[in-house]
């Protein structure tokens, strides 16, 4: 079932989308990746994405305004939120604005795994609650 999981990661250090994506290929999950929010947004509107892991600080649009038009345009999407260690504050205003997740850099693999994992539990309950009720 993980390979019908699409996620989207949105990095603007193309190592870290590389290795994410490395990951999380390894997982079975089926990825795509952006450079930034706007490059990310400009994908969601041809494509579907069941969870996007975004970092904060990207140029251009940043991962806060990127979770703000997720939740209101892609409300089922979940969002993991990337952070610099110790930035509490963002985490803290991330989660009231939605996101689902968040993992603070640097993070070893099978820290993302386990986050990426829960999310993906939570999509498939949602999905057979979706399928019960209709």
């Amino acid at each position: 079932m993980k390979d019908k999981i699409s996620i989207l990661i949105v990095d603007d250090e193309e190592m870290m989308r590389a290795l994410l994506e490395k990951i999380l290929v390894r997982e079975g999950y089926q990825i795509s990746t952006a450079v930034d929010g706007r490059d990310a947004l400009e994908k969601l509107e041809t494509q579907q994405f069941q969870m996007i892991i975004s970092d904060m600080k990207m140029p251009h649009i940043d991962g806060f305004e990127l979770l703000k038009a997720v939740k209101q345009e892609y409300p089922t999407t979940s969002v993991i939120i990337m952070t610099a260690y110790g930035d509490t504050y963002s985490v803290k205003d991330a989660l009231l604005l939605g996101a689902d997740e968040y993992i603070t850099k640097p993070f070893k693999s099978h820290e993302i795994t386990l986050i990426v994992e829960r999310c993906y539990w939570r999509i498939l309950a949602e999905h057979r609650e979706a399928e019960q009720a209709g």
